[in-house]
């Protein structure tokens, strides 16, 4: 039986990678159209938004008044002044804010983590800061209300809007200190143990410096979201067209604060300021989220 020059030269197997069918490629292009169209409908609206603000922010936000004095004594159709004291009031709030949750946040993170990982109490206290991370700022500030300012007789004031705005951040720096604690390898602590490191120690000078870049991250974008807060500034704290640095008495300002009240101004004047405040608002915000950016780089752990 002879065989042909075609059927010898015909490979044994059929090649591993044959044709792309008319179907795949078919639902290839309508996959991608999805994934642009998804991306279209997500971005669109935040480049109008910043659109938005920036044409109508931006006159104020360059002047140099709007940087240095603030609205005491500036009627409300003068366009002069500017923002300097809802611009100290938010940063010193956002700062104090701070300073109470991230510490409480990242204690509580490492106990889950670390020591109370499947205890009874550690899945209560997991319950609550998922029921926490869902409280609306205005429940949260009637909430200091009731317990700061009724019950122990405080008056309203900034630290009184902190208090709120650390029930708002507190869950979000659980969360990410919790998450980035256990992508940790447990190799890790397996060799720190071996050298007869504690745990106290083993977690201070390997597990957190590891995760360091992560919670750092996630506490710099919790404070940026806790400064745009509107309802526990209009519930706990009374709106001044002065400086301010007093945190515990008196009326305070703050971004949030001074375009809710400008707002509500019919002139021109009051018009600028509301998209010039939200515009240094929006500005502040991301200097935050880059601080976060640079800090986390910086502290992140170096492999080479």
């Amino acid at each position: 039986m002879s065989l042909s020059t075609s059927e010898l030269d015909r490979p044994a197997q059929p090649p591993a990678f044959q044709g792309v069918s008319t179907a795949r490629r078919t639902k290839d292009v309508v996959a991608r159209v999805v994934v642009w169209l998804c991306f279209l409908i997500a971005v669109i609206p935040l480049i109008w938004v910043l659109y938005s603000v920036v044409s109508r922010g931006i006159e104020p936000f360059l002047r140099a008044d709007w940087w240095q004095y603030s609205l005491a004594g500036v009627r409300a159709n003068e366009d002069i002044g500017g923002a300097n004291h809802a611009i100290v009031g938010t940063v010193l709030q956002g700062l104090v804010t701070g300073v109470l949750s991230i510490p409480i946040g990242v204690l509580v993170g490492i106990y889950l983590v670390e020591y109370g990982a499947g205890s009874r109490l550690a899945k209560v206290t997991t319950f609550m800061v998922d029921i926490l991370s869902g409280v609306p700022s205005i429940v949260a500030a009637m909430f200091i209300y009731a317990v700061w300012i009724t019950m122990f007789g405080f008056d309203r004031s900034a630290f009184a809007m902190c208090l709120a705005l650390m029930l708002l951040m507190i869950p979000m720096v659980i969360r990410t200190t919790e998450e980035m604690l256990r992508i940790v390898p447990n190799e890790l602590r397996e060799a720190s143990y071996a050298l007869g490191i504690p745990k106290w120690k083993t977690i201070m000078k390997v597990v957190l410096p590891t995760a360091m870049s992560g919670i750092v991250t996630g506490a710099m974008l919790g404070m940026a979201r806790v400064m745009g807060e509107t309802a526990p500034a209009l519930v706990l704290v009374a709106y001044s067209p002065s400086i301010s640095h007093d945190l515990f008495s008196g009326p305070m300002a703050n971004l949030p604060l001074l375009i809710t009240t400008q707002f509500a101004n019919p002139e021109a004047a009051g018009f600028n300021r509301t998209w010039g405040a939200a515009m240094t608002l929006i500005f502040i915000i991301m200097l935050f989220n880059l601080a976060a950016t640079i800090i986390s780089r910086l502290s992140s752990v170096k492999t080479k």
